[in-house]
């Protein structure tokens, strides 16, 4: 299972963090095919939100067939691959791309520091080497 955290500052709504945090657990393996996800109930208490806030985010990744409700039972992970659209992929790394660069470029790291630390980054390196 994975951990939720909400950003309130960074202007992304919160179901969308909701459902791009879903994405990532299946992407890097920590959910997977066939996983319960806590109820709407038990998530919006755990996240502090609005009910109608975890509901539109399982309702749209129920759309995308990422996920199914069984009545009665729960909502599960409902498939694990091919999560993110290439069009939707690409937008993502784009804005994760200006999020880092507004704030690496705040503390005034240059182009070739920023470089050389991802090529050492560990979490980078591990995921790259097993696929």
């Amino acid at each position: 299972m994975i951990k939720f955290v909400l950003d309130y500052s960074n202007g992304v709504p919160i179901y969308r963090q909701i459902i791009d945090q879903i994405l990532f657990g299946i992407a890097s393996g920590q959910l997977k095919l066939g996983e319960q996800l806590p109820t709407i109930r038990a998530l919006a208490v755990e996240l502090k939100v609005n009910l109608n806030t975890v509901s539109k985010a399982y309702k749209e990744l129920e759309i995308r067939d990422v996920l199914t409700t069984q009545q009665g039972s729960g909502t599960f992970i409902n498939q694990v691959d091919s999560i993110l659209l290439e069009k939707e992929r690409n937008k993502k790394l784009k804005d994760i791309c200006t999020q880092f660069s507004i704030l690496a470029s705040t503390y005034g790291f240059t182009i070739e520091e920023i470089k050389a630390e991802l090529s050492k980054c560990e979490i980078l390196n591990k995921y790259h080497h097993e696929k």
